[in-house]
């Protein structure tokens, strides 16, 4: 529920800052960012506030991403967890698709922008916090594989629900993977492996989004 908590005010804090008649998906981005920055400062002081050296050094290197302490009951409850995310945004699809083009025409299409986006910040927030709870905060996940699966099943959102769930775990092993094979005998936290690859790519995107002169 702390998870869930905090996940929820995240979200919201994006939303408060990327609204607006000019906003766009860039601004979303950017606003994400300096919401990561204040949830990871408040998140820091927390974890040296309240505990020794060698427990504050556990918690941040938790805090990276690691599948190493995940067991099957905890998989488990995962699986409920995200399945039933999946589903409620597969019914919500056309919404999504209608959202693309921006809340006035979702509305004038007669979706109700305000519900939707509420049910769906819900259902992100119950996702996000479930697995960051088990696994630590792995970043860039959210803003690599979206773009990546929408290079190869397109933007609608009833295909590409499905195609960022199965292009994420696929992510997710080979990144796993490079985690425990880039140092040898050591195993890096897997956040490490992700920044290295969203970094570059998030400066792609924001290359790519600059006006043009």
């Amino acid at each position: 529920m702390g998870a869930f908590a905090g996940a929820f005010a995240a979200f919201a804090l994006v939303a408060l800052l990327s609204n607006g008649a000019t906003s766009g998906p860039n601004h979303t981005i950017l606003a994400g960012v300096a919401a990561s920055q204040l949830f990871n400062a408040l998140t820091s002081y927390i974890v040296t506030t309240s505990g020794n050296a060698q427990q504050a050094r556990d918690v941040m290197f938790w805090l990276l991403g690691s599948f190493g302490g995940v067991r099957w009951p905890d998989f488990q409850i995962l699986i409920l967890v995200v399945a039933a995310g999946l589903v409620i945004c597969l019914l919500m699809a056309r919404s999504l698709d209608a959202f693309t083009f921006g809340d006035e025409d979702a509305a004038a299409l007669g979706v109700p922008v305000a519900r939707i986006r509420l049910v769906l910040f819900g259902v992100t927030a119950m996702i996000t916090a479930t697995i960051v709870s088990m696994v630590g905060a792995i970043g860039f996940v959210g803003l690599v594989v979206p773009h990546a699966a929408r290079y190869i099943v397109g933007p609608m959102h009833m295909r590409l629900i499905p195609a960022c769930a199965a292009v994420g775990a696929i992510f997710m092993v080979l990144a796993d993977i490079a985690s425990r094979v880039i140092v040898s005998q050591q195993t890096i936290p897997i956040g490490v492996v992700t920044a290295l690859v969203g970094v570059p790519f998030f400066a792609i995107i924001l290359y790519r989004s600059r006006p043009q002169t």
